[in-house]
């Protein structure tokens, strides 16, 4: 019993290998169709499972939606009661069945043939085979097998080479236009029933192709902080401009400013720390740091000079579109509790270490 834990996750682990292996080799050419599909889907990805490929299903649709291809889960016996009305001309249809005789997803495939809706399969029943046969989007004769620039007798004996391996695949398998392949050797459960390792492979699958579409479509990290705005990952790619000081509650003076007037601005911001601007451009700032150091160096003498006399000039700014976390790493390279935010020299805000705090990074 003591091993029954790691056992498990060597099983799954060894199925993940076997998967690996796959993509990579036999079924590559049917994995980057069913990227193609998904990729020029002008609808959404209609993702469906029953029972625990429909738990897989859920995820699927979530990690696809929230990076950058738009998803959604379908339940099959609700489908059935009104919800196929979801499915429309332009979705692809990601359907997850270990077995691939799914009575529940079998049902959905007259509608998804009549709307000539493109279906991929994610099934367990191709352990063992070197085919991967893929239709084209309208059901054409697999694209792998026979090519615009073969004879009509190739093609025959192409054709019937294919209606006899999809004749040993499961009936979801064989009605796909892409049939993408989730065999395992063997459960993880010590009795073979429950779904393990089988699940396991059906969800490093989906995230594969969910990677592989994000990439494809250049998707960065802003484009997931927009997609994440709550949360501590949705605090954590914040935005500076989210989190700046801007307006009336921005400290600033001018250069000629006596040192009482910019304590009182200082005082009156509560930021430790003014900037210094001639018209709306940034020329310095002055913080308490500065004060003390003055004071210590000049004694009372220091009231009798002008912001611009004491002031930092150059001072570290940061423009308004960079992430919180990037604000967070120069103050703490330059050891300053405090950003201006500019654009194109132009001073548009202040950012505080105390603003960071929200963000979940300090």
């Amino acid at each position: 019993m003591k091993h029954t834990g790691e056992n498990v996750v060597r099983i799954e682990a060894e199925a993940l290998r076997s998967l690996a292996d796959r993509i990579a080799g036999p079924m590559a050419a049917a994995f980057q169709r069913a990227v193609d599909l998904m990729f020029s889907c002008a609808g959404r990805v209609v993702v469906t499972g029953m029972g625990k490929s429909g738990l897989i299903a859920r995820k699927i649709a979530a990690t696809l939606s929230s990076t950058g291809t738009p998803a959604l889960y379908l339940h099959p016996v609700e489908a059935l009661h009104g919800d196929l009305g979801m499915v429309v001309r332009g979705d692809v249809v990601l359907g997850l069945s270990a077995s691939g005789e799914t009575e529940e997803i079998l049902e959905l495939l007259a509608t998804i043939k009549r709307l000539q809706v493109p279906l991929i399969t994610m099934t367990g029943d191709g352990m063992g085979r070197d085919t991967y046969p893929s239709k084209t989007a309208k059901g054409g004769a697999a694209s792998e097998i026979a090519g615009d620039g073969i004879s009509r007798k190739s093609k025959a004996k192409s054709k019937a080479a294919d209606n006899s391996v999809r004749s040993t695949w499961s009936t979801l398998a064989a009605a796909a236009d892409v049939a993408l392949d989730c065999s395992i050797a063997q459960e993880a459960c010590s009795l073979g029933l429950a779904p393990t390792a089988s699940t396991t492979t059906m969800l490093a699958l989906g995230d594969a192709l969910a990677v592989t579409l994000s990439e494809r479509r250049g998707f960065k990290e802003e484009d997931f902080a927009n997609l994440h705005p709550g949360g501590k990952l949705g605090k954590r790619l914040a935005r500076v401009e989210s989190l700046m000081h801007t307006g009336d509650a921005l400290p600033r003076v001018g250069p000629k400013t006596k040192m009482p007037d910019v304590i009182y601005e200082m005082s009156r911001k509560k930021l430790g720390v003014t900037a210094v601007v001639e018209g709306k451009k940034l020329v310095g700032i002055i913080s308490d740091g500065d004060l003390r150091r003055l004071l210590e160096k000049r004694g009372k003498d220091a009231m009798d000079l002008t912001a611009g006399e004491a002031m930092t000039r150059k001072p570290k700014t940061i423009g308004a579109g960079e992430f919180a976390a990037t604000a967070l790493a120069l103050m703490e390279e330059k050891k300053i509790t405090s950003l201006m935010v500019v654009d194109g020299g132009k001073l548009e805000g202040i950012v505080h270490l105390h603003d960071l705090w929200t963000t979940e990074l300090v």
